[in-house]
């Protein structure tokens, strides 16, 4: 009823290359493979945020869901998304010397935006 049938593929025929490696050979290679494979998500991860991500950090620093968009909008009107809002926030934060609540709450009015794109420009 549950007969096996015998593996028709070509494992045999695809493996010779990798038949010479070592353990150590092999296991760079994987390494290497996975890399190719994962290095185009993690640099889109690291390049590219949506404004509901950058609302979500927001929150977690402690902002409201109005105060969070509110800061998103003029972090976008301002083209700064690529930096990530919290970033933006935490810079005005040091430049100040004010807390990151204060400090969201400016950018949010549309104050300072002059000293973080200031900070910006040095930055590049």
């Amino acid at each position: 009823m549950n007969e096996k049938k015998p593996r028709s593929d070509d494992f045999e025929v695809r493996r010779t290359h990798l038949q010479s490696l070592s353990d150590e050979a092999l296991k760079n290679r994987f390494w290497s493979l996975l890399e190719q494979v994962v290095d185009p998500m993690t640099n889109l991860a690291k390049n590219h945020t949506t404004p509901s991500i950058e609302r979500s950090v927001l929150l977690r620093m402690g902002f409201s869901s109005l105060e969070a968009k509110a800061i998103v909008d003029v972090v976008i009107q301002q083209g700064w998304m690529g930096k990530g809002a919290g970033h933006v926030v935490y810079k005005l934060s040091l430049i100040k010397s004010c807390s990151i609540l204060d400090a969201g709450r400016r950018i949010a009015m549309g104050l300072d935006l002059d000293l973080v794109k200031k900070e910006f420009e040095v930055i590049r």
